[in-house]
């Protein structure tokens, strides 16, 4: 199978990791690439992540979604060489590495935007563009005005039914592997984008490199729709996003459940990509009534069908919520000295470090069905089977003790409780009989059974 199936990614957000301006000076950010590498081996070592995505990468105006310039990394993280480098250091690691593909919309100083300022009727580029109405005009007073992203005039709307933007994007890809031998690209905004254009995408990443992965982010919808084998391989799976923090909020476990059952409806055998947050989302500190529930959403994230992944900083539990509408908070410059000790003291970091272990040594955890076995509000369990052998999680979001019981999946005389030596895991009480098995959970707690 292709190494996104088993991979779990790590997500770098790196003009916030790194510190750098908000606005794009021109300046270095000292040791940026030296930082995003120490990141990057954390994961790799500490967390058992296979795959970077990091992103957004490329040069811009400010918050990196703005791209002036898709041949050069963001001069406020460094150089070419240096994410080159960067990327060597990953494979060499074993990880893969995947950025951000921003090619629903660029920046107003990208280069054919300057030219329809600057020419206007008479632009070169302006073709390039949507909804061009030179009787329009807009804040910054241009004297026409054009389509954009999400009502921001910041982000200029390209025309991806144009053959020249189609082959523009198509060898910048090419440069980006030619270049720095990327391993995928997670497309923004990819429920805006042409769906002619994914498919040449998807033609061009079966020739460039073998396994070229191409993920989208999209929000709601029919996923099967960008993801199948004509577009895209995954996209975001912001649907179990929502219910993985309100069905523990409202202690409904049927929510995450349905929402799981109706996507593999959908998608069938597809591998949606899972996150408990991430650069555009609070963190789950900030949406949890109950922060024990991080655990339950680490589980789920990493034992149900789908490629897992963790966005940086919340394998330590840290908080990050919008503030006057802005995202920033949500990108904070972290220093892994801060966190020296915490697989060690930090219940969070280390439920994270063995799910990253079990990853790797139970491949019932990539390849194996998923069975559902026992489902209340309050109680959830599901196996994940594979020739004959099963890890079974098992979940109790209720504020009082509780028993759950269900047929066993494959024949078993016993259990291993597999994240016992975790920080803050608790006993638990495990009885099978007659095929059956009864499992006595503490309250707001969950765990993973190996059955044996």
């Amino acid at each position: 199978m292709a190494w996104y199936d088993n991979a779990v990614f790590y997500h770098i957000y790196p003009l916030g990791l790194c510190g750098c301006a908000h606005e794009n000076d021109g300046q270095p950010t000292p040791g940026a690439f030296e930082k995003l590498n120490a990141w990057a081996e954390h994961a790799y070592k500490d967390l058992g992540c296979t795959a970077i995505y990091i992103g957004p990468l490329f040069e811009s105006g400010s918050h990196g979604y703005d791209t002036i310039d898709y041949r050069l990394v963001d001069r406020r993280l460094g150089t070419n060489e240096e994410f080159k480098q960067f990327v060597a250091n990953c494979h060499a690691r074993g990880q893969k590495v995947i950025v951000d593909g921003v090619f629903n919309h660029v920046g107003r100083d990208f280069f054919a935007f300057q030219d329809l300022k600057a020419n206007r009727e008479n632009a070169r580029y302006k073709d390039w563009f949507c909804d061009i109405n030179f009787w329009g005009n807009n804040e910054y007073n241009d004297g026409f005005s054009y389509g954009n992203w999400g009502g921001f005039n910041l982000l200029v709307k390209l025309n991806q039914r144009n053959p020249e933007v189609q082959n523009y994007h198509f060898d910048t890809i090419r440069f980006w592997v030619h270049e720095f031998d990327i391993d995928g690209i997670r497309l923004d905004a990819a429920d805006v984008l042409d769906f002619d254009f994914m498919k040449g995408l998807r033609r061009l990443a079966n020739e460039i490199k073998p396994e070229f992965w191409l993920m989208g982010e999209v929000i709601h919808g029919d996923y099967s729709r960008w993801a199948n084998p004509e577009m895209l391989h995954s996209v975001t799976n912001y649907e179990l996003h929502k219910g993985l923090w309100s069905g523990h909020n409202d202690h409904n476990y049927f929510e995450i459940a349905h929402t799981m059952r109706r996507l593999q409806g959908l998608c069938h055998d597809t591998r949606l990509y899972l996150f408990s947050d991430n650069h555009d989302v609070e963190r789950l500190p900030n949406k949890l009534r109950n922060r024990d529930h991080i655990r339950h959403i680490a589980l789920l994230v990493y034992t149900l069908w789908g490629i897992p992944s963790i966005y940086y900083g919340s394998e330590f539990g840290i908080e990050g919520k919008k503030e006057w509408g802005s995202d920033w908070p949500l990108r904070p410059c972290l220093d892994l000295k801060d966190f020296e000790n915490a697989n060690a003291e930090n219940p969070v970091t280390s439920v994270y470090a063995a799910l990253g272990k079990l990853k790797a040594e139970c491949p019932e955890l990539t390849w194996g069905e998923v069975k559902e076995l026992h489902l209340t509000t309050q109680c959830y369990a599901f196996a994940r089977v594979l020739d004959g052998k099963a890890v079974v999680a098992v979940f109790n979001n209720g504020d009082s003790p509780a028993q759950l019981e269900f047929q066993l999946p494959v024949d078993a005389s016993g259990a291993e409780d597999l994240l016992a030596d975790c920080v803050g895991s608790q006993p638990i009480l495990t009885d099978i009989e007659w095929g059956r098995m009864k499992v006595q959970l503490p309250s707001n707690y969950a765990t993973l059974l190996r059955l044996k």
